[in-house]
């Protein structure tokens, strides 16, 4: 990996990231921002997502970029963050001119945290207002913070057995190439280490002084795990790269691969798994050498939102078995 070397996610241009969450309650979002408008893709593989104007990002639709994407708690509740980014938007005079009107374009998808601490309480409009707010501190943050509040791993016999997750960024450059991934793991499943295939996080054992495989419990108890609806790992990845919707799309797709690296088991009927592709339109570059480093600093980010993560809520994290 000599020939990447890694940078922050901050230091790709024209986003910003920001994060508010409710630290009582597990939950929260994060945004990023696009003042300059972004090319954006997206790849849905989860069985049960909640999302918003994906529909834009299809290689037919008109849309030709986005003003803000939000990641967000709260299920589809958590959706309502969306108008508080809209809100921020239309007051800094961002958005798509439609005759007099200003009209942000907002995507974003969330996750399933409701069972973590509170379910009565989920990010909305106020909320995601704040996360733009805080978005022009513009600072890296890891773990239990913004979208990655309420979020666990491990999750296939239940809460009991889980492992606190988080959010997690990571970025790379190689030449003038900038390639970045911001995620919220919030799996059924297990996180594994993309470079050794190290098991860091997921389903513990008995005693709960260690873990096990919840590839092999998912097959002993389908029907149970067949319950479990609390499932989603939704990001983005970030390029300076020059690239239309249609590449962007394919980016999506390949950057996902990452998380078939690290996550098992992945996409399932209970998940709502989402990438989302955002292209800042300066570097020239080919949707394949982009969606290759986007697969593998997308499975870096999976890494860090669990290794950064502390224990809370009564969840172990991946830390107490280091």
């Amino acid at each position: 990996m000599s020939e990447w070397q890694e940078i922050s996610l901050h230091d790709i241009k024209d986003i910003r990231i920001g994060h508010a969450q409710d630290e009582e309650h597990a939950t929260g979002c994060s945004v990023i921002i696009c003042e300059k408008k972004a090319v954006c893709g997206v790849d849905v593989r989860g069985g049960g997502p909640a999302s918003r104007e994906t529909e834009l990002l299809r290689p037919t639709a008109s849309n030709d970029g986005i003003h803000g994407l939000l990641l967000s708690g709260g299920s589809a509740y958590g959706l309502e963050a969306a108008g508080g980014v809209m809100k921020y938007l239309e007051e800094h005079k961002i958005g798509l001119k439609v005759g007099k009107s200003l009209v942000p374009i907002v995507v974003g998808s969330c996750i399933f945290d409701l069972g973590c601490v509170d379910d009565q309480v989920r990010p909305d409009a106020a909320m995601g207002y704040a996360a733009c707010v805080d978005s022009e501190n513009n600072l890296e943050r890891n773990g239990n913070v913004g979208a990655g509040m309420g979020a666990t791993v491990g999750k296939i016999r239940g809460d009991n057995f889980a492992m606190k997750s988080g959010l997690g960024c990571y970025a790379v450059q190689t030449g003038r190439l900038q390639v970045g991934a911001i995620v919220v793991v919030n799996a059924i499943g297990d996180v594994f280490e993309i470079d050794s295939n190290h098991q860091l996080a997921g389903l513990l054992n008995v005693k709960k002084d260690g873990m096990v495989s919840s590839e092999q419990e998912a097959v002993k108890l389908l029907q149970i795990a067949s319950k479990f609806s609390f499932n989603t790992t939704i990001g983005t990845i970030v390029t300076n790269a020059a690239l239309d919707k249609t590449q962007m799309n394919k980016v999506a797709a390949m950057a996902s691969n990452g998380l078939a690296r690290t996550i098992r088991p992945l996409n399932t009927s209970m998940d709502g798994d989402s990438i989302y592709a955002l292209a800042t339109g300066k570097i020239k570059s080919s949707p394949d050498v982009v969606g290759t480093l986007a697969a593998y600093v997308l499975g870096k980010a999976v890494n860090r939102a669990v290794l950064e993560t502390e224990e809370k809520y009564g969840y172990k994290a991946a830390r107490s078995f280091l």
